[in-house]
């Protein structure tokens, strides 16, 4: 058996090991909190979200029109890289990028664990009082409790078939 690691430790461990391995044994963000949030628009990120980040900057951006959206560095990172080929493809859609980016926010938890969600981007998505954070994960979706109620009772559809080859 020893010869048999060796091989694989020369062969080497898939680039995303390291970083599944920092947010804990199931490798991303699952799971929900309702965490209140204060008076200046700080929510504290739940201990499940932060293990292990050492302090680490995510970025806050709205994506989706009910939901804003934590990137960790390096999932942003590659979202960049995408967002950068995107646009050498299609250079007409600049400004919708620009709209996109000129609302994200590069947050960085304090030592409570708390973000600071900007006012712009609470009242995007009406974030009042509390705040429901979602894993989603390689991650974290951020949202208005009534918000994802009201979208949850009106239902995603069967996601049978999905389940069926997701799970199976």
């Amino acid at each position: 058996m020893g010869a048999s690691g060796e091989k694989w430790e020369t062969v080497g461990i898939s680039h995303s090991l390291p970083t599944r391995a920092k947010r804990g044994a199931v490798g991303g963000y699952l799971g929900s909190h309702l965490n209140q949030m204060d008076e200046k628009g700080r929510v504290t990120l739940p201990a499940a979200f932060r293990k292990n980040s050492d302090g680490a900057s995510f970025v806050l951006i709205q994506v989706h029109p009910d939901a804003l959206t934590l990137y960790p560095i390096e999932t942003w990172e590659d979202v960049e890289k995408r967002m950068r080929d995107h646009l050498r493809r299609a250079p007409q859609r600049r400004l919708e990028f620009l709209a996109l980016t000129s609302r994200a926010q590069e947050v960085t938890p304090d030592k409570q664990g708390r973000i600071l969600i900007s006012e712009r981007l609470r009242s995007a998505i009406e974030l009042h009082g509390e705040a429901l954070l979602i894993g989603a994960l390689d991650k974290i979706e951020i949202w208005s409790p009534a918000k994802f109620e009201e979208i949850v009772e009106d239902g995603p559809g069967d996601l049978g078939d999905v389940a069926g080859r997701l799970f199976a």
